[in-house]
């Protein structure tokens, strides 16, 4: 497993229907044997630069694990979904044991 963040922005005039995106990339990332550890939603923010005549997006990090072929099919989602207009995924971790943070946690 590996450790993973990404950080996307919502289409401004489809924000109200984040909670769809954030329920389809954690149902995709669930069935690849993956977990989400943290979703930080940022809000509005200025872009910065236009995107689609746009100024402003509503962000969003997640923190997540699972195996190396999840982030393409993470960018794929993202790419064809026109609610996002903006995404990036990055490796944090290359060895991530979700068992041993439990562990952790507990004592």
């Amino acid at each position: 497993m590996r450790k993973y963040e990404t950080l996307f922005i919502v289409h401004p005039d489809r924000v109200e229907e984040r909670q769809e995106v954030l329920d389809k990339l954690t149902r995709l990332i669930e069935e690849n044997d993956g977990g989400v550890l943290k979703v930080d939603e940022w809000g509005m923010r200025k872009l910065a630069y236009p995107i689609e005549k746009k100024r402003q997006g509503y962000y969003i990090l997640m923190e997540f694990y699972g195996n190396a072929e999840l982030p393409p099919k993470l960018e794929y989602l993202f790419r064809v979904d026109e609610r996002v207009i903006r995404f990036i995924v990055v490796k944090l971790e290359d060895r991530y044991q979700p068992e041993a943070e439990v562990v952790a946690e507990a004592a």
